[in-house]
């Protein structure tokens, strides 16, 4: 997490595997977070749990655990869905990364090969209904407000043809 300087890396720098586990603290600087925040994430199952430790103890993180982290503010933001959407997204990838283990051995019988081709499609298709519904929301948002811009854009046009007609003729107009 340090440079020769001591620093703490950058948030969205990879943290380098050679280094030492971290402190909730430096975890939420290098994300972009709070250490409250981070808490939350355990607590409803977006991150590992902290594991069990001594009183007094800290919790120490990994390098998965920060990219992890990263992840979930990445795809919060980005798709900007509700915390248990995110969780769904979140399971659905875990799923198809374990499908996806599996597949990569040699051993795997056909059959079961193709049942586990299934078996991630079937994932995908959760992740996208997810995506697509908030697609969709964001189609009929996009719509509402350009729907409203033109009715803005028309009573601008109304108010400037107001404005050039000389008082007596305006009041006609209306």
């Amino acid at each position: 997490m340090s440079d020769s300087s001591g620093s703490l890396a950058r948030v969205g720098e990879p943290v380098s595997s050679t280094e030492a586990p971290l402190r909730i603290g430096d975890v939420a600087k290098l994300a972009g977070t709070t250490p409250r925040t981070i808490r939350y994430y355990e607590e409803l199952g977006l991150l590992a749990g902290a594991p069990e430790r001594p009183s007094g103890g800290h919790r120490l993180y990994t390098q998965a655990e920060v990219e992890r982290l990263r992840e979930v503010i990445r795809l919060k933001q980005l798709l900007g869905v509700t915390l248990d959407e995110l969780k769904d997204l979140l399971t659905a990838e875990e799923a198809r990364a374990d499908v996806r283990a599996q597949l990569q051995r040699d051993d795997v019988h056909p059959e079961r090969r193709r049942e586990l081709l299934e078996e991630a499609e079937g994932h995908i298709e959760r992740q996208l209904e997810l995506v697509e519904h908030r697609a969709s929301e964001l189609a009929k948002l996009r719509e509402e407000l350009c729907e409203t811009r033109r009715r803005v854009r028309r009573r601008l046009r109304e108010h400037a043809a107001d404005d050039s007609q000389p008082p007596a003729v305006a009041g006609v107009l209306q």
